[in-house]
């Protein structure tokens, strides 16, 4: 060999070792897959015990679980175990329900276990139940708990009033941890449709007794439950970062949509077999003006708008169908009817609007006719809302798309003359209607300052105006007016109500008198009501109950304590590489089913 070729021979061999001999490159981390969306309305807190609004029940619903829920994918909607085993075995009077839990689940990790893996067990069930009964905790769902009538809890309530302290070690007759993972329910009554309220984590989401007892009166601010997702910071009122809790459980996506949907059976084929939760964090905003949370969407800072703001529907879906330049980037939208309601109501107590007599009544129904609900829809929700002639809601047992009542109609001559027949009339000239007695009739309506508010507000503002009724308007903030009207001190207040099971009957939970200072915010009182209210809530579901809550309704419609307004239609849109996303009519823990496509975000 020539010396030159050996050289270079010898050059490349010494080449090729140092290259053998170099360490591997690091396997570079996948990116990160994180959902980001914003609230219109800020949290409350997040102890399910002490909640009753839905934007801090979407946040609790993701952290703690409920011993059932329901099938992602499945329409109408259909229960399934989540912490139980199997669905409960049920006696056939329907007040013994038995639930054997799952082995080996286990609460995210938190300082109060002292470094230990806490397993959940039944008494755990029991222990979360008794909070909420508790009165220190001043529950907001203890009213309709309370109807289950589980047997003992209402004694240990009672007990508890009378001392100051509520007994957790006593034991409740109905309410038994049978052995480590068994629960027994026995009830006083027949009770359906209990099964559902063992559905809803947020009546159910079940907590570890070590963390409550460790941070007390903070116990808000320390979510720790068995759920997908742990809490890693909040800012609140403005932020709120969830991430992945490592010691969730070995689930994998299983959901069965029904026959025949195929939206659903294709999100069902691509993402079967995958390892819950897909997700790796989720960063909640609270941005509560419509415009720029819609540009956070459009900018990318965000995968997911959660209900468009009406404010731009006309924008993203025109004529109902999505723009052509969202379409063109690769928006998806997803289009369904809410199970929901918004409406005002009247504090049937207040001098002004509430009473029983003919001419309060003839008041609150005069307001109800003059106001032109369709002109709501048509132009503040630019037709994304049905007029809504009940409380009764879409996707719910008893809903009858064909009903049709006063509470939805606009009249502006029945509503005119009523005020005339009543002495709702103009006494001292001014131009604006006075009270019989010639007192200034004047309403005061509480509200948000934001621009969608605006806009429904100048509609109410406009339609009083006609029959010449004046309003004024209070701007607040949405936790401090919750709490102000559940205390019983605000004459008239509008708001939403989204439904958590598809009964139809819980709604009706707005005009039950032992609901007062909780779903009941105008406080009325009306004993044929509350007779249908407690005879449907015992009956199976079938046309004999339709019919009570039918008549229940009707009740409402004529003594019109609350104003329903609209049923809304939901409007979400997502990313391109938003995946598997459906929304449900009653479930709100959908951060476990849905994944980020990390190819296709953007650069």
């Amino acid at each position: 060999m020539k010396t030159g070729k050996w050289l270079l021979c010898a050059c490349l061999c010494v080449a090729m070792n140092a290259i053998a001999a170099a360490p591997a490159a690091p396997t570079q981390k996948p990116p990160e897959k994180v959902l980001r969306y914003a609230f219109p309305i800020a949290e409350t807190g997040m102890d399910p015990a002490q909640l009753s609004d839905l934007y801090s029940r979407i946040l609790t619903a993701n952290v703690f679980e409920a011993l059932y829920g329901y099938d992602y994918l499945a329409r109408p909607a259909r229960v399934r175990p989540v912490l139980a085993e199997a669905l409960p075995q049920v006696s056939a009077d329907f007040r013994t329900y038995t639930v054997k839990l799952k082995r080996g689940i286990h609460f995210a990790d938190d300082a109060a276990f002292g470094g230990a893996k806490r397993e959940l067990t039944a008494p755990d069930v029991v222990y979360s139940i008794k909070r909420i009964f508790d009165p220190r905790n001043k529950s907001p769902i203890v009213a309709g708990l309370e109807e289950e009538k589980i047997l003992g809890l209402a004694e240990l309530r009672k007990a508890s009033l009378a001392s100051g302290k509520f007994n957790y070690d006593s034991q409740a007759e109905g309410l038994l941890a049978l052995d480590r993972y068994t629960v027994q329910f026995r009830l006083e009554q027949p009770r359906p449709r209990f099964l559902q309220t063992l559905a809803d984590p947020g009546v159910l989401g079940v907590v570890a007794r070590e963390v409550v007892e460790k941070y007390g009166d903070q116990i808000s601010e320390h979510p720790v439950g068995t759920g997908p997702f742990m809490l890693q910071e909040w800012k609140r009122s403005s932020r709120v970062t969830f991430v992945r809790n490592p010691n969730f459980r070995e689930q994998y996506y299983d959901a069965e949509p029904s026959p025949g949907d195929a939206q659903a059976q294709a999100i069902a084929d691509r993402m079967k077999g995958k390892r819950l939760p897909m997700l790796d964090k989720v960063v909640v905003s609270i941005i509560d003006e419509p415009q720029p949370r819609w540009l956070s969407f459009l900018n990318n800072e965000h995968d997911f708008m959660e209900r468009l703001p009406q404010n731009f529907a006309t924008h993203a879906i025109p004529n109902n169908q999505l723009a052509p330049n969202l379409a063109k980037r690769g928006i998806q939208v997803e289009r369904v009817p809410l199970s929901d309601i918004t409406m005002f109501y009247f504090r049937m107590d207040h001098p002004v609007v509430g009473g029983y007599t003919p001419d309060k009544v003839a008041l609150r129904r005069a307001i109800s006719l003059a106001y032109n609900t369709e002109e709501e829809v048509r132009l503040p929700r630019r037709g994304q809302a049905i007029v809504a002639h009940g409380p009764v809601m879409p996707n719910t047992t008893s809903f009858d798309p064909t009903f049709r009542s006063e509470m939805g109609s606009f009249d502006r001559a029945r509503a005119i003359a009523l005020l005339d027949m009543y002495g709702y009339t103009d006494k001292d000239g001014d131009g604006w209607r006075d009270m019989p007695d010639g007192k200034p009739l004047v309403l005061e309506l509480d509200t948000l300052s934001t621009s969608d508010y605006r806009e429904l507000d100048e509609i109410i503002k406009k339609n009083l105006d006609a029959v010449g009724i004046r309003i004024n308007f209070r701007i607040g903030k949405w936790p401090e007016q919750l709490k102000a009207s559940r205390a019983g001190k605000l004459m008239m207040w509008g708001y939403g109500l989204s439904a958590s099971s598809p009964d139809s009957g819980n709604v009706l939970a707005l005009g039950y008198c032992k609901s007062m200072g909780q779903q009941n915010h105008s406080r009325f009182n009306q004993p044929r009501f509350d007779a249908l209210y407690e005879k449907q809530s015992l009956m199976p579901d079938g046309p004999e109950r339709d019919a009570v809550i039918k008549q229940a309704v009707r009740l409402l419609i004529a003594y019109m304590p609350l104003k329903i307004r609209v049923h809304r239609i939901g409007t979400d849109l997502l990313q391109p590489w938003v995946v598997g996303y459906k929304r449900h009519p009653n479930a709100r823990e959908f951060w476990r089913y849905v994944d980020i496509d990390t190819a296709r975000l953007p650069p």
